[in-house]
């Protein structure tokens, strides 16, 4: 499944939630995405906070998809593509050094 796809069903689950909506509780906003994102990345840490060996794979995981979601969604309602970027990143990346 590609990067495209992912997001149209993204799509569908949200607005399916009704999370669209100009009434909604929980907006959809660059800006909420952005700290959405940042919250569950910090949920990804918790599964290492006092062993560095991964306990549950499976909860692992789900954090892992939940902060693609938001970064999916992100990236779309700020009219990024995505898997340009990440192209372009990696080849930035090719010329830089690191210590």
């Amino acid at each position: 499944m590609d990067i495209k796809t992912l997001t149209e069903a993204m799509h569908r689950f949200v607005e399916g939630k009704g999370w669209y909506a100009d009434d909604s509780k929980k907006p959809q906003t660059p800006q909420n995405l952005a700290i959405s994102l940042v919250l569950e990345a910090s949920e990804v840490l918790e599964h290492f906070q006092w062993d560095s060996t991964l306990k549950d794979k499976e909860a692992f995981a789900e954090e892992l998809a939940d902060v693609m979601l938001y970064l999916i969604q992100l990236a779309s309602l700020t009219d990024i593509d995505l898997t340009e970027a990440v192209l372009a990143k990696l080849k930035k990346n090719e010329s830089r050094e690191w210590e």
